[in-house]
């Protein structure tokens, strides 16, 4: 099954999008390698000048980790199973803009990808959040320390903490999105960025993002470790009770666990 549309290019924006709308484009191992191969062709082509990621159909942008393909471990590479490390670093370094199209929901691993995109556009309909700690997971990088940059230390916490969904106002107000419009204006604002981004110096661009990429690469080192820790957390029964409640779609009892 193809998970993941060719990018399209239009007046010089490449457009990446989830093609997963069946299960909310959540994404699995075999998703992550085609979007880093996306990434890294669009990221590298010169007459590309903007990279515009999102999910295919109206009801998400992205949803994480696909949960039936998690069974104490994802089914791809990686350290838990899933390359999100080389994922979150090739949108970090294309040295271009990358804007996150968000035009539903973007919970758990869809909502780092919003935080780590340069900008994020968002339609009236969009809901952000995380679920992490309701399903036994947790994005120990990006998704926290970098959220808290983003977003500040305590609305970060409270994301994860409570596991609360978020309207794209919300959002906004929160600055984890740089603009919110009607869903039916989301192209069009979406293209109106673009359009600002190629008329920009491209070499002062990609200076400008590697600037800013340089003042929190140490959270790359903190991810890595982080990662390494959550592989062991998925071995065991307090984390995969989590998963099993998703797919049995029941509250999961992790406290059982915790005696």
């Amino acid at each position: 099954m193809v998970v993941l549309r060719s990018h399209e290019v239009k007046k010089g924006a490449a457009y990446i999008t989830i093609n997963r709308p069946d299960v909310y484009n959540a994404f699995r191992g075999k998703t992550c390698d085609e979007l880093i191969h996306a990434f890294g062709k669009a990221a590298w082509d010169n007459s590309i000048g903007v990279i515009v990621l999102t999910g295919a159909g109206d009801k998400a942008f992205c949803t994480g980790g696909d949960q039936s393909a998690q069974d104490g471990h994802y089914d791809g590479r990686g350290t838990i199973g899933l390359p999100v490390e080389e994922l979150h670093t090739v949108i970090r370094d294309a040295p271009k803009p990358v804007i996150a199209k968000v035009q539903g929901f973007a919970i758990g691993g869809g909502n780092v990808f919003a935080t780590l995109c340069d900008m994020t556009i968002a339609s009236e309909k969009a809901v952000f959040g995380q679920v992490g700690p309701k399903v036994g997971s947790v994005d120990p990088g990006f998704g926290t320390a970098y959220l808290s940059r983003v977003v500040g230390e305590k609305k970060a916490r409270e994301i994860w903490y409570m596991c609360r969904k978020y309207s794209a106002q919300e959002a906004l107000q929160m600055g984890l999105v740089n603009a919110v419009v009607p869903h039916n204006q989301l192209d069009a604002e979406v293209e109106k960025w673009c359009d600002g981004i190629m008329q920009k110096s491209p070499t002062a661009i990609a200076i400008a993002k590697r600037s800013f990429n340089a003042d929190s690469e140490n959270i790359r080192g903190i991810g890595s470790l982080g990662l390494q820790a959550l592989a062991l957390y998925y071995d065991t029964d307090e984390s995969q009770e989590g998963v099993k409640a998703f797919n049995e779609k029941r509250k999961p009892d992790f406290r059982q666990f915790n005696k």
